[in-house]
């Protein structure tokens, strides 16, 4: 057994999350001869475990879409990204279960099919609206400002005390916008997968998001703040 030493690079980047696992281990396979293979149209992700299976991986969509803008033909992802990864067109999806399965893929021993896509409109139910503007009673004028806004996508600024009634007709702003288009669904998602948030039986985010943070939340607390360690 001899020392590893890892280069990451470039060596400004800040590199973060467990998605480096995998490709870790085949660069030490490679380097040490264990496996014999061109990857240099690759790319491997994912989160292994001390058994060698590979884990779900949060951020996989938004890392697929980057490997097609930068036209890498083929992805390897854990079993459990697949269906999210797929959403991408015009790449290869490869789902392994462990490493041992990755090792007999590259050496030519076994065969991976491409995990195949379904259609887009499938992946999702159709978006549940938990305020409908038309069931609120009252506040005209206030509705007509956000018919406004809607129609022509506008900022919007709703000022009045407490109780008033500002975050339930911001929440029915919802039910009278246009469904998201594919672009805005998978914006959406990305967001979504790369905090975790992603539901694992709802792989594409139909719904319009809404946040509603506390007033006395602070700068840094909305958009972000602070610095890398």
């Amino acid at each position: 057994m001899k020392r590893i030493v890892v280069n990451l690079a470039p060596a400004d980047l800040k590199k973060a999350g467990p998605s480096y696992d995998l490709p870790i281990a085949v660069g030490i396979l490679l380097s040490s001869e264990q496996v014999s293979a061109d990857v240099s149209q690759i790319i491997f992700l994912g989160e292994l475990s001390l058994d060698g299976s590979l884990r779900h991986t949060n951020g996989v969509l938004p890392m697929v879409a980057l490997a097609h803008v930068e036209g890498i033909p083929t992805v390897v992802v854990p079993e459990a990204d697949a269906r999210e990864a797929s959403l991408i067109e015009g790449v290869a999806i490869i789902p392994v279960a462990s490493l041992s399965q990755l090792m007999s893929y590259l050496r030519g021993e076994i065969s991976i099919p491409e995990y195949k896509a379904e259609e887009v409109q499938d992946y999702s139910s159709p978006p549940s609206l938990t305020v409908d503007l038309a069931h609120i009673k009252g506040q005209e004028h206030v509705k007509r400002a956000l018919e406004v806004a809607a129609a022509g996508g506008h900022n919007m600024i709703m000022c009045g005390p407490p109780g008033s009634g500002k975050t339930l007709l911001a929440r029915a702003l919802s039910s009278i916008l246009p469904p998201m288009t594919t672009e805005e669904a998978l914006e959406v998602t990305k967001i979504y997968s790369v905090s975790g948030l992603l539901p694992s039986d709802t792989p594409l985010i139909r719904q319009r998001p809404f946040r509603s943070p506390h007033y006395t939340i602070s700068n840094a607390g909305l958009v972000g703040g602070g610095h890398w360690p």
